[in-house]
């Protein structure tokens, strides 16, 4: 059995992580499926948003040799990590002229080298597995725009929202603009939207397994993360 700590960005993760990912890797063998903010244990702070990587690295790592037996993860935007100087987050800058598809695993590369490297020769590097979406959490909404819909009780609202869906190859793939990010394009739909609430709500009705079906990034981490259960 093996517990699994997923270091998130904000509590619209940390609500998907409680209610909707946990019950489906138990699944898989897991004891312990948990969520924590990045950064906060360091800083106190209960706020959402991308910490500077040295402040979530050192969280990280006190969390993996405080408990030997753990998976650690991460569940954070591509887009909005800090690219350049003190705050920059490990392969953020360099993968920006890397075809879009290739961005987030570079960083993913990048942090868990960043990792091992700091936890010495005698890490087992299974224990870290690192998730970077390359835009938004929002993003896994469009996996069926009906369901999405019908979770917010929006049902009049699933061809638009299959509209955006149709105009990109998978949804991890919708822009990240600040203008048409996945989140900026139903606030603009659903006035009022409460991330935490409804993604939550919308991700319920949908189901992580047509989630995977429809986001291959998201898929892999998970297939990496069920993979590592002992």
């Amino acid at each position: 059995m093996t517990r699994l700590l997923i270091h998130v960005e904000g509590e619209t993760e940390k609500s998907f992580v409680r209610t909707v990912l946990a019950p489906e890797l138990y699944r898989y063998g897991f004891s312990s499926v948990s969520a924590r903010l990045l950064g906060s244990a360091r800083q106190g702070s209960r706020r959402g948003g991308i910490k500077p990587w040295n402040a979530v690295r050192e969280d990280i790592i006190h969390h993996l040799k405080e408990d030997q037996g753990c998976l650690a993860t991460t569940m954070v935007d591509y887009y909005g990590m800090p690219r350049t100087g003190p705050k920059a987050w490990p392969g953020r800058k360099e993968s920006a002229s890397l075809a879009s598809s290739k961005r987030a695993v570079r960083v993913e590369d990048a942090i868990a080298e960043d990792i091992g490297s700091s936890m010495g020769s005698g890490f087992d590097q299974n224990r870290f597995i690192p998730y970077v979406m390359l835009h938004e959490f929002e993003a896994l909404l469009f996996s069926d725009c009906r369901k999405f819909a019908l979770g917010i009780d929006r049902l009049d609202l699933a061809p638009r929202f299959q509209k955006i869906r149709d105009d990109f190859a998978t949804p991890e793939a919708i822009d990240d603009s600040p203008e048409t990010a996945p989140s900026k394009r139903i606030e603009v739909l659903v006035p009022g939207y409460e991330k935490p609430l409804f993604g939550s709500l919308a991700a319920l009705e949908i189901g992580i397994p047509a989630m995977r079906d429809a986001c291959p990034h998201f898929n892999d981490w998970l297939n990496r993360l069920t993979n590592a259960v002992r």
